[in-house]
């Protein structure tokens, strides 16, 4: 898709899927690792498949989605990261609002990625969405992902059971107020 960006930090190309990411994508979304706080199942193949193409569905509708993270020193896939719009069947609800996520495969995780990515990606989306309000959605017992999300303000709004396991919603002020 040639509207989706391509961002850059000092380490990382923030950039649209491809098929040739196919493969690894599979692998990560079936670590059991990379799952644990983010459905706890890993995917099969045909669930992996459908996650890449809900990707694009949503940049198409929504003008935003997440990105491919590739590794500038070694071309790897390494995860991804974005917005997304998932009309969650959630109360308080998340819709209409830049829900933020992140995923990094086991090797590249403790190195500051997660941040790295973020801080580029808000600024994208300050600039293009300064109206939204931002959320997440995160699994209590993931210390490393609540950490970051507070890294960028974001704050607990509500204690919530999502598809029957416990959840934080946080969420942080768009750049403009609103």
């Amino acid at each position: 898709m040639d509207f989706i960006p391509t961002l850059e930090t000092e380490r990382l190309i923030l950039r649209e899927h491809r098929l040739s990411d196919f493969d690894a994508y599979c692998e990560m979304w079936r670590d059991p690792d990379v799952v644990r706080f983010i459905g706890g199942s890993p995917l099969t193949r045909q669930g992996a498949w459908q996650r890449l193409l809900r990707h694009a569905g949503v940049w198409h509708f929504m003008g935003f989605g997440f990105f491919a993270i590739e590794e500038k020193s070694t071309g790897h896939f390494v995860g991804e990261a974005g917005f997304q719009e998932m009309r969650r069947d959630i109360e308080p609800s998340m819709e209409g609002t830049l829900e933020a996520g992140w995923g990094l495969v086991p090797s590249a995780q403790g190195w500051g990625y997660a941040t790295e990515v973020m801080t580029a990606l808000f600024g994208w989306a300050d600039q293009k969405f300064p109206q939204v309000r931002r959320t997440c959605l995160i699994d209590p017992d993931n210390l490393a992902s609540i950490r970051v999300a507070q890294r960028f303000g974001f704050t607990q709004l509500a204690r919530v059971s999502y598809q029957g396991e416990p959840s934080i919603i946080f969420e942080r002020a768009a750049p403009s107020g609103q």
